[in-house]
């Protein structure tokens, strides 16, 4: 039944666009098509960037005709372990893996304590020549590392500590990024909060540890993602520092051992497991760190 309009009801005409609102352009896509395409991209990107470690971690289990195989072969057809099983028998992978842990540890520990107590005098206290030793820490950030390895290498040979893991950790037990990190996080935390503090007869070590350090989380899970990679990572300076090969650390000892004919042989196979065991402990502390993480990069982005 068809409706009819009652005798003297007004006809509602149809809402007219208004003048001053802008166009829409006529070509312009739909959001969720630009979505998918910056979601193409991005993955893109990742695949990009993810391949070279892909390709490690699958060729560790790749058997010694997949690795030689033309066209290269990514997925493995019959996954093995025979490369990280000769690698364990040809070298002491423990021993070099506790070493790297060891220094790793103690280095990312040291930094958490000493750049998070100077950052905390550099941003929340006052004492004579604060802003000089803030400009020293800048100064220090433009200084090459590699320009500090020949007089580190004197120093510690004066001091009779080549060869020994203070040697390994010593020189990096405080770095200038690791201040800047924690001093700029720290000026963030209101001076009325800590004044309070003080006012209820607080000391400053109560504070730091007490009141600072639990607002600073982000901060120092970021400080321990990048210190634990840098120091695992490093090949330069125990390679210089140490001669007794049961001191080396797990870059320098598989770095040797693949200049070694007699040991590695060009085995491709050893390699790629022992590179994959270099970065899976990186990986486990990213995972671990990684809400920490996210969320001290966002926090240093609004600053």
């Amino acid at each position: 039944m068809s409706a009819t309009r009652a005798p003297g009801a007004a006809v509602t005409a149809p809402p007219r666009p208004d003048p001053h609102e802008p166009a829409r352009p006529a070509g312009r896509r739909p959001r969720s098509v630009r979505r998918l395409l910056v979601h193409a991209l991005l993955a893109l990107g990742l695949l990009v960037m993810s391949a070279p470690f892909l390709w490690m971690a699958l060729s560790a289990f790749k058997t010694t005709g997949e690795l030689t195989a033309a066209p290269p072969v990514w997925i493995p057809t019959e996954w093995t372990l025979d490369n990280f099983r000769e690698l364990l028998d040809k070298l002491d992978l423990p021993l070099h893996f506790m070493n790297s842990l060891i220094v790793a540890v103690l280095v990312t520990v040291s930094n958490l304590l000493f750049c998070s107590m100077l950052g905390y005098a550099l941003a929340k206290l006052r004492f004579t020549g604060r802003d000089k030793i803030f400009g020293l820490v800048l100064g220090a950030l433009m200084v090459p590392g590699n320009l500090m390895l020949l007089p580190l290498f004197v120093l510690m040979s004066k001091m009779s500590l080549i060869d020994s893991y203070a040697a390994l950790v010593l020189p990096f037990a405080a770095g200038a990024f690791g201040v800047f990190l924690m001093r700029q996080f720290m000026q963030s935390i209101p001076d009325e909060l800590l004044e309070a503090a003080r006012m209820d007869g607080a000391g400053e070590w109560y504070i730091f540890w007490r009141i600072v350090m639990p607002l600073v989380k982000p901060a120092l899970a970021t400080l321990s993602i990048f210190t634990f990679l840098g120091s695992w990572n490093n090949f330069v300076w125990p390679l210089i520092a140490t001669n007794d090969p049961d001191k080396y650390t797990l870059p320098v000892a598989l770095a040797t051992f693949a200049t070694d004919p007699n040991k590695a042989g060009g085995s491709n196979g050893m390699l790629m497991a022992g590179s994959f065991l270099i970065v899976l402990p990186v990986l486990v502390v990213f995972i671990a760190l990684q809400r920490h993480f996210t969320q001290g990069i966002a926090t240093a982005g609004m600053k």
